[in-house]
């Protein structure tokens, strides 16, 4: 399918322009037009890559609701159109009102879905045809939903620990570069009119305030134009993106728990898709695709690779150094009671609950230690700027 944009016209006279998959201008009209829409004017536009089609907590509610239906026996084309109708995110209805009009054409409900990488991922896509094939799609959509909600759940969790101190580094940022900016200048000058010698700390003060007032704006311009050309780096070049992965990994204490993050993410998808009958092997790569970090996707591979050589799921991941010994224990264990998909369970579900103490001790260490950093800044400026006023003001006296 081709991304076209379009300008169309609801029932209202309104005019509404968006983007939707179509196969020719004729399929972008009548797939508008089950949105009671009518197009004016429709274009192939360039695909928008990594830019998702809808939020992860319309996929829960997709699932959920899909479920409820399929169990209740409502056909899967009813199904779709009163998730359409129901559906408020406008990105997320045309998704669903094309997956409707592919099954129309004859695709299957995997295949449709396929259609559409940017809102429905292979994981998700490699589950609904698992759950196709064995008549099990309504417990499938059960689990996804279920496994979404874990996802979102952890991703507040790490959203968590980065509010706080974001607001504080900003806050406390301003106010230094307008006290650099503005203030010190001023002052600066009247200390300078005294004629008397600065102490060392009003020195340096002043000194970084006439770096920032003559350098700062260049420097920032060349910090976002650095930090851009590296994102495009990462985005273009593999082997830049797997060292940088590869380093977050090792920053001290957010590290760890992006670490156990991923592995928390990794084993709950390889133990739903191992559920689900998909081959050990497929599902090790689609799982993952999924962690979002090329490093740990790097050694998954690398054990899928063990696999197809004839060894062991625990002997494979053995091998890999990234993995640590729990994991290697809990296949071990998971291989030998034949309940892989438990212990895999078991230890999803240890990291997910070592994420949030682990991510609860950072936020309580870190609000002392933003307020200790903030008081020390504070004490530093205000030293600065107090003693050669408390000069000047003995020296009036005397």
């Amino acid at each position: 399918m081709t991304p076209f944009a379009y300008r169309a016209v609801d029932p209202h006279g309104q005019i509404v322009r968006g983007r939707l998959d179509a196969d020719n201008l004729a399929d972008l009209e009548l797939r508008l037009a089950r949105q009671d829409l009518e197009l004016i004017h429709g274009k192939p536009a360039a695909r928008l890559p990594g830019r998702p089609h809808a939020p992860r907590r319309e996929l829960i509610n997709f699932c959920f609701h899909l479920e409820q239906f399929l169990r209740a026996g409502v056909p899967i084309l009813e199904s779709l159109a009163d998730l359409h109708d129901a559906t408020d995110h406008p990105r997320f209805r045309a998704t669903i009102a094309a997956v409707r009009s592919a099954i129309e054409g004859g695709d299957t409900l995997s295949q449709a879905l396929e259609r559409h990488p940017q809102t429905f991922d292979a994981v998700f896509c490699k589950l609904v045809r698992a759950g196709e094939r064995a008549g099990e799609l309504p417990t499938v959509l059960q689990a996804i939903s279920a496994n979404l909600k874990r996802d979102d759940e952890l991703a507040s969790y790490t959203r968590r620990i980065a509010i706080y101190p974001a607001i504080v580094a900003v806050v406390i940022l301003a106010a230094i570069a307008v006290a650099l900016i503005h203030v010190v200048p001023e002052l600066a000058r009247l200390f300078q009119s005294t004629g008397q010698p600065l102490p060392l700390q009003t020195r340096l003060l002043i000194g970084l305030s006439d770096f920032v007032r003559h350098f700062g704006g260049p420097l920032l311009v060349l910090g976002v134009a650095g930090a851009l050309a590296y994102r495009h780096g990462l985005a273009t070049r593999p082997d830049l993106r797997q060292r940088h992965d590869a380093r977050l990994l090792r920053i001290p204490l957010l590290g760890d728990v992006r670490r156990k993050l991923i592995l928390a993410r990794f084993t709950g998808l390889f133990a739903l898709m191992y559920r689900s009958g998909i081959p050990i092997v497929e599902a090790l790569q689609v799982a993952g695709e999924a962690v979002g970090n090329l490093a740990v996707q790097q050694g998954i591979a690398q054990a899928a690779g063990n696999i197809e050589r004839g060894l062991s799921l625990s002997d494979a991941f053995r091998d890999v150094a990234m993995f640590p010994a729990l994991v290697t224990r809990m296949l071990r264990v998971g291989e030998t009671t034949g309940a892989l998909d438990h212990a895999l369970a078991n230890v999803s579900y240890f990291y997910e609950r070592d994420v949030r103490e682990a991510i609860a001790r950072l936020q309580a260490g870190l609000e002392p230690a933003l307020t200790l950093i903030l008081g020390a800044l504070l004490l530093a400026v205000m030293s600065a700027v107090m003693l050669p006023i408390y000069d000047i003001v003995t020296q009036l006296k005397l």
